[in-house]
């Protein structure tokens, strides 16, 4: 754009903010227009602009007062022949200088996607305008602002990448960081939990398991467990017994089979004439008859 000495110290400055961050800045205007993109993040009325700062930190440094290598950045004053901070509501102005410094460039743009009076949709800039010390005051407040506004938000910050080019220093005089009811209170980390041994470590004999001992496998050396009333009974079970020693009368009581005496009769029909010896009698439904069927 013609702002800087081409021939003076700092040409790889100028040459990446004119170079590469101005036409960047086009790129992204063109499809914002062309799409219709919204913005994300916006603070609406309430912020600088609703998609850059950097252009308005670099324009308003464009027509600050000419400053030597060793001079120190002014504090007030601006460029010879450059135009009114006020006149950014003039869209003549505006038009012819959009082309030649970034801060117009980034108020022009403004101007094709919003419409409206000037300091209804963008009362900071307005207010910014009535800066009467000059373009290097106004320089002044936007770096301040882009350290408060920008560098000191972490939801921002966290885009960074730090590297050799851009480093992350700590500065000797920064304040240490409080602490605030959300670094005081983090949840206590859990202790990491003893995993099972491997099988390599069961082979090596590091880990030795209980053996498995199936409770039924010795009748000697299981022991049940019984309810605190329950009383171990003197008479031994029919079920329990050996076919020998059951007593055919307890079976007949506890069978349901219905008391008759031809039993053993049908008994031995049903078995081919032989009844086992020591066997209780088969037992029938109560519904059952007799006749064969």
């Amino acid at each position: 754009m013609g702002g800087f000495d081409s021939f003076s110290s700092g040409n790889e400055e100028r040459g990446i903010v004119l170079g590469i961050i101005e036409p960047y800045l086009e790129l992204v205007r063109r499809l914002i227009k062309t799409y219709t993109l919204e913005p994300a993040g916006s603070h609406g009325v309430w912020g600088l602009d609703d998609h850059a700062f950097l252009p308005y930190l670099f324009g308003s440094a464009q027509y600050g007062p000419a400053i030597s290598e060793n001079d120190e950045t002014p504090i007030e004053g601006s460029l010879t022949n450059a135009p009114d901070p006020a006149d950014v509501i003039k869209f003549a102005t505006v038009s012819r200088e959009r082309t030649k410094n970034m801060y117009f460039s980034a108020i022009g743009f403004i101007y094709d996607v919003k419409k409206g009076p000037f300091w209804e949709h963008s009362p900071m800039l307005y207010d910014i305008s009535g800066v009467r010390a000059g373009w290097a005051k106004i320089n002044k407040g936007m770096i301040k602002m882009y350290a408060a506004e920008v560098l000191s938000k972490f939801p921002v910050v966290q885009h960074f990448y730090f590297g050799s080019l851009f480093s992350w220093d700590k500065h000797p005089d920064a304040v240490p960081q409080t602490k605030t009811v959300h670094t005081t209170n983090q949840p206590a980390q859990a202790q990491p939990k003893a995993s099972a041994p491997s099988g390599a470590a069961l082979q090596q004999g590091v880990t030795k398991l209980p053996p498995v001992i199936h409770p039924m496998a010795s009748s000697s050396s299981f022991v049940g467990t019984a309810a605190p009333w329950a009383k171990q009974s003197s008479v031994t079970s029919p079920m329990t017994a050996f076919p020998s020693q059951v007593d055919q009368r307890s079976i007949s009581q506890t069978s349901r089979h219905p008391s008759k005496s031809n039993s053993k009769t049908a008994a031995s029909n049903r078995t081919g004439g032989q009844v086992p010896t020591g066997m209780p009698p088969p037992s029938r439904a109560p519904w059952a008859n007799n006749h064969g069927e």
